[in-house]
């Protein structure tokens, strides 16, 4: 793993702020430190192919158990992102301007080697390109559809803030089998938790995706313990709803390093039990509601219980 310090150049806007406590975990949340065979040979894949993980980047408590079986989240378009979230460890500031031809090719490549039924390719922002990176996500789908036909592929988006919405068709045309775009928290704590962003927008776009192609599967995921109620919790599962949302995800937010957001207290195994109880009540077709859910989290599993629930619904079953 990638040491998760905070020198200035990797958070050069968060070293100027006051230490936040970090409280200790809860034995839910403990994790065993990553290593084994298969954990360095998916290693050893992302290196010889020149890949970034979220995995690595993010500072995910599951990396471990999911490189163990041969399961990587694909970080696309560099490692450094033009956002500076509170809550996120991916290094912030400015990317190099011209994106690597080439990595589509590397993933498409470290897919099959792996595998994998089932990748999940995610993205820095890029608020400094055109497309926000559209078209890359794009060639990078169609590059793991030549080389994996069978893989099933799920895209986790940045918003296209600053994009011309067109370039979502760009996107929806390469027919990824989930788009996933996460809301990361209640609109309330946007401004402290993920200010470069815009609630309503994001909800719109998830919509939009829909409305372009309904076979697409939407999937959005929040974090608990930054400072949300239930109340709040459950106003996003009716916001997502509104939008068409197919998949929930829910976990609890771990802070990286002093300098990030506060854990605002530790949310009980019990608590996401009910979340997940009430979000099946509001109609989503799969809900992950964990302490240790990510959007990456058993991704191929659950996606098969998602097309597994939506047959049913429609009587395919």
């Amino acid at each position: 793993m990638r040491d998760l310090k905070i020198p200035e150049q990797r958070h050069p806007e968060k070293a100027h702020r006051p230490d936040n406590a970090q409280p200790k975990k809860p034995s839910w949340i403990r994790v065993k430190a990553p290593g084994g065979e298969g954990y360095l040979e998916t290693q050893k894949i992302m290196r010889d192919n020149g890949l970034v993980t979220v995995c690595e980047e993010a500072g995910c408590p599951n990396v471990g158990e999911c490189w163990s079986q041969g399961h990587a989240t694909m970080m696309i378009m560099g490692e450094v992102c033009t956002r500076a979230c509170s809550f996120c460890n991916i290094a912030t500031g400015k990317p190099p301007e011209a994106l690597d031809v080439f990595e589509p090719g590397r993933v498409a490549h470290a897919v099959e080697k792996l595998g994998l039924n089932h990748v999940v390719i995610t993205s820095v922002d890029r608020d400094d390109i055109k497309d926000g990176g559209a078209d890359h996500f794009a060639q990078t789908i169609r590059a793991v559809r030549h080389r994996s036909p069978k893989t099933t592929i799920e895209i986790l988006t940045p918003d296209f803030l600053k994009c011309d919405p067109a370039v979502l068709e760009v996107v929806v045309a390469a027919k990824p089998d989930v788009f996933n775009h996460n809301l990361e928290t209640v609109p309330g704590l946007y401004p402290e938790v993920r200010a470069g962003a815009r609630y309503f927008h994001s909800l719109r776009l998830l919509q939009r995706i829909k409305e372009m192609d309904a076979s697409i599967f939407t999937k959005s995921g929040i974090m608990v313990g930054l400072g949300e109620d239930e109340m709040q919790v459950k106003q996003v599962m009716d916001d997502m709803r509104a939008a068409d949302v197919d998949f929930l995800t829910i976990g609890q937010y771990l802070q990286p390093t002093p300098k990030h957001h506060r854990v605002d207290r530790f949310v009980t195994p019990e608590e996401f039990a009910t979340y997940e109880k009430s979000a099946y009540g509001k109609g989503f077709l799969m809900v992950s509601a964990t302490p240790l859910t990510r959007s990456s989290y058993h991704a191929g599993d659950d996606f098969a219980r998602l097309r597994d629930a939506r047959n049913a619904k429609l009587g395919l079953g």
